[in-house]
């Protein structure tokens, strides 16, 4: 009975072709962009990522190895993974693996396994390279540059490459840039020889945490997690004015949280939502840039959140569970912007909502698939308990196949874990890699101090202004994402911005957010607002348009990150007084409502151009954390909608706007 009413319910909404869906994600999500092959070909990648996935699974719950040792190994699958997944050209992607592509998958065994194999003489060897070791190392670094160029971005091997060259030849610049001469041996001792460079913090965090929270959204995937976020979602939602796009903004929230990747989540949800969001009236520029941006924000929704968060975590020496708990009302924020956006386009345009028919009942979806909530409570409460992420993700995955097992609807069969688990260790290969390549520009960094350097640039650039380093930050932040993925966008940031911010007296919490929210809104911000041309494909409308407009809808949610920089009390963990996190938490709601009404020019009425004006001040006024402006925007703000307040009962009384 249950399927008849959800093939019926699909059969009422429009849903967009399943080839097109995967034509958008391959064009805008590189990570995507597998090879296609099936026969004994699939069969090995299958092979090495099912033994990848039960390695880490193993590894979490019996404990993690050596820091080398399990970096090493976990590198080793990535490797090998990422050059049989990915073609080194898009033109191979329905084609059998190249001889070229062997040849690295053999090499990446070589250049790893020898670390693997001789883990004990390696680190008595620290700092000391032979020849053997410089050649390993020289070797991985290309397999690394080049996985990185297949499966990321080309522009993260760029970044990278700019870095070792200035680690090598670096005494050749001028002034303050002159570092001190460089040599291959002393890079290999740096880079590769200790924990530092490939081997770092990043890898780290991919082959202990990151790793593991991946293979658990899979799992939570299979079992049907996603049928029941959209389940909610439509039946909370779904027959307000402009229904389907507040679906989207809570289904993406929800499903954002799991999936990690903007332009996957856009796909995987934006395919249901908008099409309903056109039908009921959206036009479809909007319809794409309201999937875009409620996409984009998952990735700071708790508990997994983006995978940078881990290695902010790591970074700054921080437990997960303050950073989750720090994001929680940047990211209620967030999204009640974007919720605001759309509630008001649609009472300005009256548009409506969906049919009871259409909807799916609460009660009935929450027996049938509410218990798969439980594996997210518990993880929560572990994090929150003060477990490591490691000790919770193992359990997340455990209790996900447990509690699936409650019911026939979610049931998982052996195929279906086995179909979670290489699912998983696929997904985390190019976050993997992005942790590996990155590992070149901080190790670069630590070696040769030019963090140091370019954060007093950017202080002198900013006349020691806070305000002026913030901007900075930002499109700086924003520059770097048009290229780089987040966990790049992040530990660049991270290095050279971040403690610049602290000596402003930021909190290092702030400070890390700050960067990590930039660079994440890179996604829905032109002239490269991947999240929206993703949108756009399946919307089919104009791309430009869609990511002007996706941009327009985030500018209240852009100006967050100021309000944490200047007053940390809303992150929760900085010590300050509840008083003050409840009156800058107010302040801030009350301005994103008033920068909603002046950017969509309507509040109970449509707005004239001035009071739209003014209303915007008034907004940007009160997500500034300061007494005076709060008051300031207060009464302006007051005096704008008692006007709208006046025209309404006017318009009761049969006057008409103009009368006011």
């Amino acid at each position: 009975m249950e399927n008849q009413e959800k093939d019926t319910r699909l059969q009422q909404i429009e849903a967009v072709d399943e080839k097109l869906s995967q034509e958008v994600l391959e064009k805008y999500s590189l990570e995507e962009n597998t090879r296609k092959t099936g026969g004994w070909y699939a069969k090995v990648i299958a092979a090495v990522a099912l033994a990848m996935a039960c390695f880490h699974v193993y590894t979490s719950g019996t404990g993690i190895l050596e820091t080398m040792m399990q970096r090493s190994i976990h590198l080793f699958f990535v490797l090998i993974l990422a050059f049989l997944m990915y073609p080194g050209a898009k033109k191979r992607k329905n084609a059998g693996p190249s001889a070229l592509d062997i040849i690295f998958a053999v090499l990446s065994i070589l250049a790893v396994g020898y670390v693997i194999v001789d883990n004990h003489n390696f680190l008595l060897r620290s700092g000391i390279a032979n020849r053997t070791d410089v050649v390993m190392a020289i070797l991985l670094t290309v397999l690394i540059l080049e996985a990185t160029r297949r499966c990321v971005a080309k522009e993260l091997s760029i970044v990278a490459i700019i870095f070792l060259l200035y680690g090598y030849f670096g005494y050749l610049m001028p002034g303050i840039f002159r570092i001190r001469g460089g040599s291959i041996t002393r890079l290999v001792d740096h880079l590769y020889m200790i924990p530092e460079g490939i081997f770092g913090t990043c890898l780290g965090t991919s082959a202990n945490y990151i790793v593991l929270f991946v293979i658990f959204g899979a799992f939570l995937e299979k079992s049907g997690l996603g049928t029941l976020i959209q389940d909610i979602a439509i039946a909370l939602t779904g027959r307000q004015a402009g229904g389907p796009a507040k679906v989207s903004v809570i289904s993406s929230a929800l499903f954002g949280s799991v999936s990690g990747s903007a332009a996957a989540n856009v796909v995987t949800t934006g395919s249901f939502t908008i099409p309903m969001m056109k039908r009921i009236g959206y036009s479809p520029e909007f319809a794409a840039a309201v999937e875009a941006c409620a996409s984009t924000g998952g990735q700071i929704v708790p508990p997994v959140m983006g995978t940078a968060a881990f290695l902010m975590a790591d970074y700054i020496g921080m437990p997960y569970r303050d950073i989750m708990v720090a994001a929680i009302i940047p990211c209620l924020l967030y999204y009640f912007a974007i919720f605001m956006a759309v509630h008001l386009r649609a009472k300005h345009q009256g548009l409506r909502g969906l049919s009871r028919e259409e909807c799916p009942d609460l009660k009935k979806a929450l027996k049938e698939r509410g218990h798969l909530i439980i594996p997210f409570i518990l993880v929560i409460y572990l994090i929150c308990a003060g477990y490591s992420a490691v000790f919770s993700g193992f359990w997340g995955i455990a209790s996900t196949f447990i509690v699936a097992q409650c019911r026939k609807t979610t049931r998982m069969s052996a195929r279906d874990v086995l179909e979670a688990l290489i699912e998983g260790a696929k997904r985390s290969v190019s976050v993997a890699v992005a942790c590996a390549c990155v590992g070149f520009i901080i190790g670069i960094v630590t070696l040769t101090g030019i963090g140091i350097t370019l954060g007093n640039y950017i202080l002198v650039l900013a006349q020691g202004k806070l305000l002026l380093t913030c901007i900075l930050a930002m499109l700086l932040s924003i520059i770097l994402g048009m290229g780089l993925p987040c966990t790049g966008v992040y530990i660049v940031m991270a290095t050279i911005v971040a403690p610049v911010l602290t000596q402003f007296g930021v909190p290092t919490v702030a400070a890390h957010l700050f960067c990590f929210y930039y660079g994440i809104m890179a996604s829905i911000t032109p002239p490269v607002a991947i999240a929206a041309y993703a949108g756009a494909g399946i919307a089919q409308c104009n791309p430009a348009r869609a990511g002007w407009i996706s941009f327009r809808i985030a500018i209240p949610s852009l100006l967050i990150p100021y309000v944490f920089v200047y007053n940390s009390s809303i992150l929760l963990v900085t010590g300050m007084p509840l008083s003050e996190t409840v009156t800058t938490l107010v302040a801030a709601v009350a301005g994103i409502i008033m920068l909603c009404m002046a950017l969509e020019r309507f509040a109970k009425y449509e707005l004239t151009r001035w009071e739209a004006v003014l209303l915007g001040v008034s907004g940007f006024l009160l997500v500034i954390p300061e007494i005076i402006t709060d008051i300031i925007g207060l009464v302006v703000g007051a005096l704008i909608i008692s006007r709208q307040i006046m025209i309404h009962k006017r318009i009761q009384k049969g006057g008409t706007c103009r009368e006011i």
